[in-house]
C-alpha cells in the first residue's frame, strides 16, 4: 500500500480535543484521523449522487 504523508496545523482546542479522544479510546492520532478520513467516503458518494440528480 502506498502511503502519503500529510502535515497540517490544528489550533490548540482541536489538538487538545484530538489528544483527549485518543487517550480515552486508547488509540493513536493516526488511527483516529484515518477513521475520520475513511468516513468521508459516504459523504463523497452522497455529494456525487446529489450532483447527478
Amino acid at each position: 500500500m502506498d502511503k502519503t504523508r500529510l502535515d497540517f496545523r490544528l489550533d490548540k482546542h482541536e489538538a487538545k480535543l484530538l489528544e483527549e479522544y485518543c487517550q480515552l479510546t486508547n488509540r493513536t492520532k493516526t488511527d483516529v484521523l484515518r477513521e475520520l478520513i475513511r468516513g468521508l467516503k459516504r459523504k463523497v458518494e452522497k455529494l456525487k449522487d446529489e450532483r447527478v440528480d
